[in-house]
C-alpha cells in the first residue's frame, strides 16, 4: 500500500520529467536557430561579394548593400536574444538541479 507522500513524490517526478523534456526541446530549437543564423551570415557575405562584383549600377549595389547591412544588424540582435535565452535556460536548469538535490 502506498501512502500519500509517495503519490506526491511521483507527481513531482512526472512534473520534473515534463519540465526537463520541455527545456531539452528548447535547447534543441535554440541550437537549430543558432545554426541557421550562422548559415544566413555566411550567405550574406557571399551575396555581398557577388553584388559588388556583378552590379552594373553602383547606386543599386549601394542600396542592396545597405539593405544587407540592415539585415545583418537584425541578425546580430537575434543572436543576442538567443544568447539571453540560453542564459535563462541555463538558470532554469540550475534551479531544477538544485531542487533535485534538495529531495
Amino acid at each position: 500500500m502506498s501512502n500519500i507522500g509517495d503519490n506526491g513524490e511521483q507527481t513531482d517526478r512526472a512534473a520534473l520529467a515534463a519540465l526537463e523534456s520541455a527545456v531539452g526541446g528548447l535547447l534543441d530549437r535554440l541550437s537549430d536557430v543558432s545554426a541557421r543564423a550562422e548559415e544566413a551570415e555566411d550567405k550574406s557575405e557571399e551575396l555581398e561579394a557577388l553584388v559588388k562584383r556583378f552590379a552594373g549600377d553602383d547606386a543599386e549595389a549601394g542600396r542592396m548593400l545597405t539593405r544587407l547591412k540592415g539585415l545583418e544588424e537584425k541578425n546580430q540582435e537575434l543572436q543576442s536574444r538567443l544568447k539571453k535565452g540560453r542564459a535563462s535556460v541555463d538558470r532554469l536548469l540550475a534551479k531544477i538541479r538544485f531542487l533535485e538535490e534538495q529531495r
